[in-house]
């Protein structure tokens, strides 16, 4: 049995046609409906399943046309994020015989194929490891720097993480590393190189610019719609990582960062003279950025991928702080006031310090200086404005949100 899948994002294709093919059916995955329809004039699938939102022709479109076609007859099967009452109506009335909404996992897409075309083997595996991966709604980038982190890496976590999550793409930056970093990474790319990539630079050049490269390399890929950073101890784990992303996903914002703000019910772990540091270093970022944060320094972030070039384009001034010049440059190129309304803190459930931090004690007590180079850079020397639609951003609305971080207690 023949299935013709239709996807734009590779990442989501990719994982359905391996798993579909592991469960016996004949698969031919294409990234657009043109290649698809020069396809089915030469070819007859038993089933095509169809992504809805794809740049030059959507999945509706598409049903239209091959209603002209021999292929008319063939059953289509809608896996998409698009959840418009009116979208999904327009395609059961155009013949759709099911409408599958991301996120959804692969066993279930795959028990809904056998029910429509049965089984192709005498016996499948539903419950395997991959069908417990879910196809999500949105493709995802993650930076995730690395200096000499081969003994810290936990590669059973990262590994499970992509093969569970299909849209997430992991990309390790190598920050010259001295130790066995790199055979480390390699290890975990292996066999999920689609999912994970490893940007490997030669020198070592801090955290802000390991991070800059990432970012800057993944917003090459068009596929992605948002992309982030995460520190490689994962002392944010991927649970509040997600978290972030459904933020950014379904609220008014650009920008969602993690704020480890000690509460009731979150187990937010930190050093205590590293606490009182930080609670003294975050008065003065507050004073600078005149924006009432929380914590501007927490490794992970996650924001709208066409923000990302004009966010990491140039090298950043600080070695330790480059997380307040990101804040810095939405203030610059939006005002200050569109940028506070762009930028979500949300806070983190769980933050573990991790030993083996890169960060001293006397790199934190540099920080006041460093703070001083950005006045310097940012403040002293201002730029013009830049508008939403110079970075084509339009995914998100300009409007004021509500203050969504308690008061900080820590």
């Amino acid at each position: 049995m023949q299935i013709l899948i239709i996807d734009d994002q590779q990442l989501v294709r990719l994982s359905v046609e391996k798993y579909l093919r592991d469960q016996g059916y004949a698969v031919t995955a294409v990234a657009d409906p043109y290649t698809a329809i020069s396809l089915l004039g030469q070819e007859r699938p038993d089933l095509i399943l169809l992504d809805i939102n794809m740049p030059g022709m959507s999945g509706l479109e598409f049903i239209r046309k091959i209603q002209t076609m021999r292929v008319a007859s063939v059953p289509v099967m809608i896996l998409s994020g698009n959840v418009q009452e009116k979208v999904i109506s327009e395609a059961f009335e155009l013949g759709a015989v099911d409408y599958m909404k991301k996120p959804v996992s692969l066993s279930e897409l795959a028990a809904r194929v056998r029910n429509l075309l049965g089984c192709p083997l005498p016996y499948v595996h539903p419950y395997s490891r991959m069908g417990t991966s879910r196809v999500q709604e949105h493709c995802v980038g993650v930076v995730i720097p690395c200096y000499n982190e081969g003994d810290r890496l936990q590669e059973e976590i990262f590994q499970e993480f992509v093969d569970r999550n299909l849209g997430y793409h992991l990309c390790f930056v190598n920050d010259g590393s001295t130790d066995n970093t790199l055979e480390v990474l390699q290890r975990i790319r292996k066999g999920r190189e689609n999912q994970i990539s490893i940007h490997d630079c030669a020198q070592n050049g801090g955290k802000a610019e390991a991070v800059r490269q990432g970012m800057l390399h993944l917003a090459q890929d068009p596929q992605l719609d948002y992309i982030g950073f995460l520190d490689a101890d994962l002392s944010t784990d991927f649970t509040d990582f997600d978290n972030l992303v459904q933020t950014l996903k379904t609220g008014p914002y650009g920008v969602v960062s993690g704020s480890r703000i000690q509460r009731m019910g979150a187990n937010i772990t930190k050093e205590s003279a590293r606490a009182v540091i930080s609670k003294g270093i975050n008065l003065l970022i507050r004073t600078i950025l005149g924006m009432p944060f929380k914590d501007t320094q927490c490794g992970a972030k996650v924001m709208h991928r066409q923000l990302v070039p004009s966010l990491f384009r140039e090298a950043f001034v600080t070695r330790w702080i480059f997380d307040v010049e990101l804040f810095m440059r939405l203030r610059q190129q939006f005002g200050r006031d569109t940028a506070r309304e762009m930028i979500c803190e949300l806070p983190l459930t769980r933050w573990i310090h991790a030993d083996g931090s890169k960060l001293s004690m006397r790199d934190s007590l540099k920080i006041g200086f460093q703070l001083l180079k950005i006045v310097k850079t940012y403040l002293w020397q201002p730029r013009p404005q830049t508008s939403r639609t110079e970075v084509e951003v339009t995914e998100f609305p300009a409007v004021p949100v509500a203050e969504q971080v308690p008061s900080e207690t820590h």
